[in-house]
C-alpha cells in the first residue's frame, strides 16, 4: 500500500483519514452511522478503499458526508484502536447505533 502523499501534503507519518457517513445493509434500512479510519496517499484513494471495505462488510450503499486527515492520535476508544489499525494498514470501520 502506498502511504506517502502524492500531493503537496508533507506529513512526517502516514496520512490517517477519517471518513464520516452512513452505510446501508439493506435497501429499506435506516442506515448505520459510521466512522472509517484508514491510511491512503490521497482522499480519492481513501474514499475508494473505504467503499471497498464497506462492500466487503455487507453494505450495499453508503452516503459519505465528510473526509479529513487526523492530525493527532485519538486517545478515546473506539477511535484509538481504529487509529492503530489504520496505521497497520487496515480499514477500520466504527459502527454507531
Amino acid at each position: 500500500m502506498i502511504t506517502s502523499p502524492d500531493n503537496d501534503n508533507n506529513f512526517d507519518s502516514p496520512m490517517v483519514f477519517i471518513i464520516i457517513g452512513k452505510g446501508y445493509e439493506t435497501k429499506d434500512s435506516a442506515g448505520t452511522e459510521l466512522h472509517i479510519l484508514l491510511t491512503a496517499p490521497d482522499d480519492d484513494t481513501a474514499v475508494r478503499e473505504a467503499l471497498n471495505a464497506l462492500s466487503e462488510e455487507g453494505f450495499i450503499e453508503a452516503d459519505l458526508d465528510q473526509i479529513g486527515v487526523l492530525t493527532e492520535e485519538p486517545v478515546e476508544e473506539p477511535h484509538a484502536a481504529a487509529y492503530q489499525g489504520a496505521l497497520e494498514g487496515e480499514v477500520s470501520i466504527i459502527r454507531f447505533g
